[in-house]
């Protein structure tokens, strides 16, 4: 029998499973799609924006990280994160009242920094567990006026990226792996690797927001599993566009691209929460540039939106190629090993 492999589902899969028509209430504008990551629903004069996210990877800091990646998704509609639903699984035999205490006050503490609260959920002892899984629901607000979908990217737009990748995936490295590390790396570095959580960080709210009052903004993503790589193949599919990127102008942080090179993985297609995927009309781009890069937010251009099939082209010295779409996360790999 032939198992999947780790990480999100196969993308085969995920269009089998994702039918075409899966709702009978018309409040609902939104539903699931290949990259469509929050569900919208109409309610009275505003719209809510809905968002559920495992953390997987991670088990240092998780009640924190559930929190930071669930509001990321619902920031990249132009809505506000208002309220947070958690179910925690805990494993058997190995859970005690202070891993409880820890978890929920990551959970409570990073919900305070944002205004947003925590109204339910679910917490159990799980039979056969080997680590704590933490799944968040997110749900924010948005005026009607205001919400943005991946389907909006139009051509001629301007593709940006913010900050650079792979910023969780670095992360992720350090904390998960350091002992891989040691011979080539200083503490500091490995800490420092460890630290991307904070800074550059892996929130993307406060980018979403600088960009927003900046310009036009057409479409937002949050690159997660599968890296920058997936999330434009996600977007370019939402909207029905072809995008055509130059991979030489993404940034990537120096010690991102080293732990990259040492585990042998392609930076644009690993793990890359903390970095806002945009298409921006043509006349805002730097504009919204500039505004990202006053507020301490590196903010680069990194190709274009056109017409044409649905496509991520990657211009090479040799001209253009389809960019690969990852089958799944690089750093699955790791966790395999």
């Amino acid at each position: 029998m032939q198992y999947l492999p780790v990480g999100k589902l196969p993308l085969d899969i995920l269009k089998k499973i994702l039918p075409q028509e899966t709702t009978i209430d018309p409040r609902v504008l939104l539903g699931p799609g290949i990259g469509l990551d929050c569900a919208v629903v109409e309610f009275g004069s505003i719209l809510l924006v809905f968002k559920s996210d495992p953390i997987t990877f991670a088990t240092d800091d998780i009640g924190w990280y559930a929190v930071q990646v669930n509001a990321n998704d619902i920031a990249t509609t132009g809505a506000t994160p208002r309220w947070l639903l958690v179910t925690l699984l805990l494993p058997d035999n190995s859970s005690t009242p202070d891993l409880v205490d820890q978890i929920t006050s990551q959970v409570y503490k990073a919900c305070r920094e944002i205004g947003v609260s925590v109204i339910g959920g679910h917490s159990e002892i799980t039979y056969d567990l080997p680590r704590p899984i933490l799944v968040a629901t997110m749900i924010g607000e948005v005026q009607k006026d205001q919400l943005i979908t991946p389907r909006g990217a139009n051509p001629g737009d301007k593709i940006l990226l913010t900050k650079g990748v792979p910023i969780e995936a670095t992360a992720i490295i350090a904390r998960q792996f350091p002992q891989r590390l040691q011979q080539t790396l200083s503490a500091t570095e490995i800490k420092t690797a460890g630290d991307f959580l904070y800074q550059p960080g892996i929130s993307v709210l406060r980018d979403a927001q600088v960009a927003l009052n900046a310009g036009r903004i057409t479409a937002m993503h949050d690159p997660t599993e599968g890296g920058l790589a997936s999330a434009l193949w996600e977007l370019a599919e939402a909207s029905a566009r072809s995008l055509h990127v130059e991979p030489a102008r993404v940034p990537i942080p120096r010690l991102s691209a080293l732990l990259c090179q040492m585990m042998n993985l392609d930076p644009l297609a690993a793990i890359a929460s903390g970095s806002l995927l945009m298409t921006v009309s043509p006349d805002d781009a730097s504009n919204v540039c500039q505004a990202c890069e006053r507020e301490g937010i590196p903010c680069a251009e990194i190709g274009q939106v056109e017409e044409g099939p649905t496509a991520v082209w990657q211009t090479i010295k040799a001209g253009e190629e389809l960019l690969p779409r990852p089958d799944r996360d690089e750093i699955a790999k790791l966790f395999e090993d």
